[in-house]
């Protein structure tokens, strides 16, 4: 199993149509213009990283962490067509591709030299779309997954049965993939901090702290075990949204049913456009500084039609108490899956 990563993929892309950047320290994120309020970095070159800037930080702390960084607007076309182009350079090796998003794919391969495997996949990459990537190596997903960023940047890295102990043990919880900060706490406070830790914790004390599925599921993790099978066949969303995060505060009812109204039009556009029905409608309501709700209804029979979706939207709304100022404002729906019918 392998996972290919493409390094820093937005920018690198960006630094393809702007070479004179190269070296620089380089942020991408909303317009271009970090003096916008809430707006954040898609992602930072690895020079911008050293001074601090991540993907998901705030433009304006980015400038004032990086003020000599240069600042581009996010370009989700350019950025799809690109990865379109190594995924399609990955299918013309003999192996199964799993496409995750824009930057990743899992690989499957009967080898018995994966090294020199990864190493063919990261120079057609290269030659051909002029993009780097690390690979990771594993007997399964979770393994290669973590293998490549062991990998990074432009690297080959095997992480195994054979090498997990002694490369992953000694490590905190939340270095397994699926296992973040908030549940790292938690485990901490039984006594298990490192991933050692948690291999040997009692399966049935977990699932008494954390459920049935997922207590052990987070021992499972520790032991490097993972999902082996490759997916190849086409994903199909479930559902899709749109928001808006306003650049002031809004505090009048009519402007937030207003822009409730615009976005439910879109999203109702959106499924129409690619031949999907809706089933349920939500509507997400971020409150100052970060509250956030959301509320949905199902639908009395799956349809495309912008005024039901509208409708439905409008009444959602109508269940929040909105006495406080308001920041961002999201209708999402639900589709109907292929073969089903509403």
């Amino acid at each position: 199993m392998l996972h290919v990563d493409l390094d820093q993929f937005i920018a690198a892309v960006e630094l393809l149509r702007h070479p004179e950047l190269r070296g620089r320290p380089v942020v991408v994120g909303g317009s271009g213009d970090p003096t916008q309020p809430r707006t954040v970095a898609a992602t930072a070159t690895y020079e911008a990283r050293a001074h601090g800037v991540h993907s998901g930080m705030p433009l304006r702390t980015a400038l004032r962490r990086c003020p000599e960084a240069v600042f581009l607007p996010s370009d989700p076309p350019a950025y799809e067509a690109a990865s379109e182009r190594v995924m399609a350079v990955l299918r013309g090796f003999p192996i199964r591709v799993e496409v995750w998003g824009w930057d990743e794919a899992f690989a499957g391969a009967a080898t018995d030299d994966p090294e020199s495997l990864a190493a063919e996949l990261r120079a057609a990459v290269l030659a051909e779309t002029e993009l780097s990537c690390s690979i990771g190596i594993g007997d399964n997903k979770h393994q290669a997954k973590l293998a490549s960023a062991f990998a990074k940047p432009a690297g080959v890295f095997r992480l195994t049965g054979e090498n997990w102990a002694e490369v992953m043990n000694h490590r905190p919880t939340d270095a397994l993939w699926g296992i973040g900060a908030r549940i790292s706490k938690r485990l901490a406070g039984l006594g298990l901090s490192t991933v050692a830790e948690l291999a040997a914790a009692d399966p049935a004390e977990l699932a008494a702290h954390f459920g049935p599925t997922n207590g052990p599921w987070y021992r499972y993790l520790a032991l490097g075990k993972g999902e082996a099978e490759i997916v190849t066949t086409p994903w199909v969303a479930r559902g899709h949204s749109r928001e808006t995060t306003f650049p002031r505060d809004l505090t009048d009812r009519a402007e937030l049913t207003g822009h409730v109204a615009d976005l439910a039009g879109q999203v109702a556009a959106d499924a129409r456009a690619e031949g999907r029905e809706i089933v349920r409608v939500s509507v997400k309501v971020r409150f100052t500084p970060f509250l956030t709700r959301t509320r949905q209804s199902k639908l009395p029979a799956a349809t495309t039609d912008p005024e039901v979706v509208t409708r439905t939207a409008l009444n959602v709304l109508g269940r929040f108490d909105l006495d406080r100022p308001v920041r961002l404002l999201g209708v999402g729906v639900e589709y109907t899956l292929p073969g089903e019918s509403g």
